[in-house]
């Protein structure tokens, strides 16, 4: 019997699969939390602890930074500007494993604004991609710099079009903390104090 006439038996719903636990098993790398090398002139470190809907820590989430360089240039076709090479071993993008107390890390360099929609001038951030055990999709969020909360015009926080989007309420999310010489920000999924996350 060809096989076009063979009985066919309707299939089941595939199963959803979350992005987590199993973020070791095929999305890390070596060195993957240093967005640039150790020891390279004017680095930082972005952190902070990734937490669920209930305010308990994610031990086995993921955190992925990428940003511009100092400049506030990409290496990348899509930059407006046109590409830049990036400098010898200097990614600019991140990836992070929580560890058992929910915290996660990146070395990296302070990026400097980039441009907007319209014209205007975005205040420098690091975009971010959380990944987690239950959810069916990455998350994506900012992190601001504190130091461009005062100041005035383009680059700054009162002149970022995205951050003029969020609820004045609410920015406080995406605003990290200085903090033993590098910076701080917490990431809540759910619950109280939820992170501003953008829809892509």
């Amino acid at each position: 019997m060809p096989t076009s006439e063979l009985p066919r038996t309707p299939l089941g719903i595939t199963p959803s699969q979350t992005v987590g636990p199993y973020l070791r098993l095929g999305l890390s790398w070596r060195n993957g939390e240093q967005a640039v090398p150790a020891g390279v002139f004017g680095s930082i470190v972005v952190g902070g602890v990734l937490y669920d809907g209930t305010g308990a820590v994610v031990p086995d989430g993921m955190v992925e930074t990428w940003q511009a360089d100092p400049d506030g240039r990409f290496d990348h076709p899509d930059d407006p500007r046109g590409r830049v090479a990036r400098r010898p071993n200097w990614s600019l993008f991140g990836r992070c494993q929580t560890r058992p107390d929910g915290s996660w890390s990146i070395s990296t360099l302070r990026p400097g604004p980039v441009p907007g929609p319209g014209g205007t001038l975005q205040a420098p951030h690091l975009a971010l991609s959380v990944f987690a055990r239950g959810m069916l999709d990455r998350v994506v969020t900012r992190l601001y710099l504190p130091e461009d909360a005062g100041v005035d015009g383009p680059g700054g926080h009162a002149a970022d079009p995205v951050l003029a989007a969020v609820p004045a309420d609410r920015r406080h999310t995406l605003v990290a903390v200085a903090q033993d010489g590098g910076y701080r920000l917490d990431i809540r999924l759910q619950g109280p104090d939820e992170t501003v996350f953008f829809d892509l």
